[in-house]
């Protein structure tokens, strides 16, 4: 049950920013969603802390450290969490399309230096992450979790504060209008015009009149590269001088729109390869170094989850690397101004990838040997150090450099103006396929396992 608790919010902190986005592309903008979606975010940081410190709200432990929580003790805790979540879904999609928004792309210089932020933007969520692994893990291991809750609740409290204190200087993409009516639309007119015939003449397609204004706000016209019908203007459509139909005729544009969201599904179909094998670094790594020798010394042994601060550390380690050293050496071979495309970053990430299992798998089998030749089926571990899994997870830091900083900026870079933060979203809800998945898996696991070899065992496949 703590498990699939476990995942079950960690993939809604990967769906709701689809609902952040959607409200962000069409209604409020990027700066609004961040300031409204932070404010709600900073409240479930308040709600849990209280439901950690203020008798009442927290469950009583007896002797053994066994704790008992009532009803209305786990209603706060969830409530608290799962704001949390809904916050994050305006806070994910939105935080680096913002900033990249600040970027000119008319000014050659400002278009380069925003390759350049996507790195840095992932760097800094590594080195929160850092802090939180191990200054918060210790505060709340050997202080209370009523101070590990409280003070990331009043560092987001001051870092919104941080937010609003800019808000003069930020430039601010005009919301765009509902993306999915726009889409939906399209796929209407073009089953309606699905006999109708197709012009030779782009030109004779439906636009409006203005020379570089859609009729998508905040939105540029984008280049007529596939044709399709729902922007054949027909001598129905203006019958008797009637306003346009939108579901009978739409702009090129929208149609457009709809061909890069189609064209982005490979690449996020990709993506969830990647959160798959990113997704051992927690899972498989942990349950591998659960059988290794954990000792630091003789007297002091550390938790096989502590290994995942080494990829933490390598991100932290590679993006500085990356950007200012692989970057002007690759650009000097490929012309490319940011070293590699969008798709041939991601894909050198996949290959490093394949090392870091390699590695994995390597090692397991390793393992596996010593435990046939030495006869240790009945130890819980075996005399091999754990930091033997040190590369596996140095090169597994290194891969997502390449493949999420790639995927972020090729989703964002590739997605019509006026969904940008939509399709962000959609690039994360990978990782939220893979944590379902694993509370599925889990789930059928020990199903089996209890059918098999009875309430206490438990099937590791």
């Amino acid at each position: 049950a703590a498990v699939n608790n476990v995942t079950n919010w960690s993939g809604t902190c990967y769906v709701t920013p689809l609902l952040g986005a959607f409200l962000a592309d069409a209604y409020l903008g990027r700066y609004w969603t961040i300031a409204t979606f932070s404010t709600i975010y900073v409240f479930g940081m308040t709600v849990l802390t209280l439901s950690a410190s203020v008798n009442g709200l927290k469950p009583i432990c007896d002797d053994k450290n066994v704790c008992g929580p009532n009803g209305l003790q786990k209603a706060v805790f969830y409530t608290g969490l799962y704001l949390i979540a809904l916050g994050t879904g305006g806070i994910k999609p939105c935080v680096s399309s913002f900033g990249a928004d600040q970027f000119d792309d008319s000014d050659e210089s400002e278009k380069k230096s925003k390759s350049s932020f996507f790195n840095w933007f992932y760097l800094s969520i590594n080195i929160g992450a850092l802090i939180v692994a191990t200054v918060l893990v210790w505060i709340q291991t050997n202080v209370g979790w009523g101070w590990g809750f409280g003070i990331p609740a009043v560092a987001m409290a001051l870092a919104v504060v941080s937010f609003f204190y800019g808000t003069r200087l930020y430039r601010k993409q005009r919301p765009g209008g509902s993306p999915l009516t726009r889409i939906c639309e399209v796929i209407v007119a073009s089953f309606r015009k699905v006999g109708v015939d197709v012009p030779n003449d782009k030109f004779d397609l439906y636009e409006t009149e203005e020379e570089h204004e859609s009729a998508v706000k905040g939105s540029r016209k984008l280049e007529h590269t596939i044709i399709i019908r729902a922007a054949v203007e027909t001598q129905s459509d203006r019958k008797n001088g009637s306003k346009i139909n939108p579901w009978r005729l739409c702009t090129i544009t929208q149609v457009e729109e709809l061909k890069a969201i189609i064209n982005l599904l490979p690449i996020w179909a990709t993506g969830i390869i990647f959160s798959a094998v990113y997704s051992q670094v927690g899972a498989l790594f942990v349950l591998q170094g659960n059988t290794m020798n954990l000792h630091v010394i003789k007297s002091f042994e550390i938790p096989s989850a502590t290994l995942s601060l080494f990829d933490t550390v390598s991100v932290i380690f590679w993006v500085p690397v990356y950007d200012k050293i692989v970057v002007p050496f690759a650009r000097k071979y490929t012309g490319n101004k940011n070293g590699f495309t969008q798709l041939q970053r991601m894909a050198i990430g996949l290959v490093i990838s394949i090392f870091a299992m390699a590695i994995a798998g390597t090692l397991e089998m390793i393992r596996l040997n010593m435990v046939r030749e030495n006869d240790y089926y009945e130890f819980k571990h075996v005399p091999l150090s754990i930091f033997w899994q040190v590369p596996q997870y140095f090169v597994i830091g290194c891969a997502e450099v390449f493949t999420f900083i790639g995927q972020l900026e090729f989703f964002y870079e590739q997605a019509p103006d006026a969904m940008r933060s939509l399709c962000s979203a959609l690039s994360l809800t990978t990782a939220a396929f893979v944590n379902y998945l694993s509370t599925l898996l889990v789930s059928i696991v020990v199903h089996v396992s209890t059918r098999m070899v009875g309430p206490d065992g438990f099937l590791i496949i």
